[in-house]
């Protein structure tokens, strides 16, 4: 499909995605800084590296598999080292590059975190949504994923 075949319909389902996700997005960050804790950002890296076989990833792994936070990166993981919730490390077989590790800390910080993002995702996305229309979705957005990522 070319830009020229684009629908009318296409497009509208393009920027009604766009939007709601930018919402949903400044929703959750905006109760999470209610609650005083990190952005949906941190949330994003940590979780990354807490599902991580040993809990570590290399910079370029964590790239691949960060969802929110893939621009400025480096600057972000910085800072989270900063505050003690990940911490670089450079040992293992491959000493020619860092990993990021989650610190105890980081895992705690996690652990504080989920509940506002739980309830974020039920309040202003799955109660909106009948479970078909959730798995439609997931399956729409599973056949876009598997096709784009062919291409990369």
């Amino acid at each position: 499909m070319s830009e020229e075949q684009l629908s009318e319909q296409h497009l509208a389902a393009w920027r009604t995605f766009l939007k709601a996700h930018a919402t949903l997005i400044d929703r959750i960050d905006h109760d999470l800084a209610e609650a005083k804790l990190p952005p949906l950002s941190t949330y994003d890296v940590l979780i990354e590296l807490y599902e991580a076989p040993e809990r570590r990833l290399r910079m370029h792994e964590l790239a691949e598999r960060v969802v929110l936070s893939r621009s400025g990166l480096t600057r972000l993981v910085d800072r989270l080292e900063a505050e003690g919730l990940l911490m670089r490390d450079r040992s293992g077989t491959d000493r020619r590059g860092a990993y990021a590790v989650i610190t105890e800390q980081g895992i705690a910080a996690l652990r504080r975190m989920w509940p506002v993002y739980a309830r974020g995702i039920a309040e202003y996305f799955a109660q909106w949504l009948t479970l078909e229309e959730a798995e439609l979705l997931e399956s729409a957005f599973g056949r876009i994923l598997g096709a784009v990522s062919k291409k990369a």
